[in-house]
């Protein structure tokens, strides 16, 4: 099993990849392969609303997004991280995230979902919620943890002195290894469940 792990933060080592790696330790003890790709600090431009994906099945845009495409579709979970900025995610990880989710047309039922987010203090719960809503609009169960996936810590290292936030990371990533597995186990026996054909109405018809 793999989980693609987006780090949204522009800073190295910093308290996002604090949480990440706190997560990664655990997903290493239950056999789970990850892939931690840091976002917040390459060059990704958002989406134009050109619909090129529709007929070419990937970005106009030929960058990173299109590169994480083929790793989210063989992933089995998602974690995307991100500090708060004004109570909201990093933009370049939500240009990254518009985009790869819009333009992949793959089946993203059942693949597992995890929001992660580090501020100093405030907006927290905004943010978490703000990326919740790329799993809820796929059909992607979201793992869950013993408190909101948060951690605290402004300067580079201080997240490291929230246990709470600590332990939030490893319940989460131990909820989500658990939930992946159960999957797994419920497609083999049962198969995903069947899907009606899509209706797509608007407010004006």
């Amino acid at each position: 099993m793999k989980v693609l792990m987006l780090n949204g933060s522009p800073r190295k080592g910093g308290n996002t990849a604090a949480a990440l790696l706190e997560m990664e330790k655990v997903f290493d003890a239950q056999g789970i392969e990850t892939e931690t790709v840091q976002i917040g600090n390459m060059d990704i431009r958002g989406c134009i609303a050109c619909n090129t994906c529709a007929g070419k099945g990937k970005c106009v845009f030929d960058d990173i997004v299109n590169e994480l495409a083929g790793k989210f579709e063989v992933a089995d979970g998602l974690v995307a991280a991100s500090p708060v900025y004004y109570a909201s995610a990093n933009a370049t990880l939500i240009a990254c995230l518009d985009r790869l989710f819009y333009s992949t047309h793959f089946d993203k039922t059942m693949k597992v979902g995890a929001s992660v987010v580090a501020a100093r203090r405030g907006g927290l719960s905004a943010t978490f919620d703000e990326l919740n809503k790329y799993f809820t609009i796929s059909g992607m169960p979201i793992a869950s943890s013993q408190y909101w996936n948060s951690i605290h810590g402004r300067e580079k290292g201080e997240a490291a002195q929230d246990a709470e936030g600590l332990q939030t990371m490893r319940t989460l990533a131990a909820n989500m290894s658990f939930l992946m597995k159960s999957i797994a186990l419920g497609r083999e026996k049962y198969g995903l469940p069947e899907r009606e054909p899509f209706i797509r109405t608007s407010f004006i018809k």
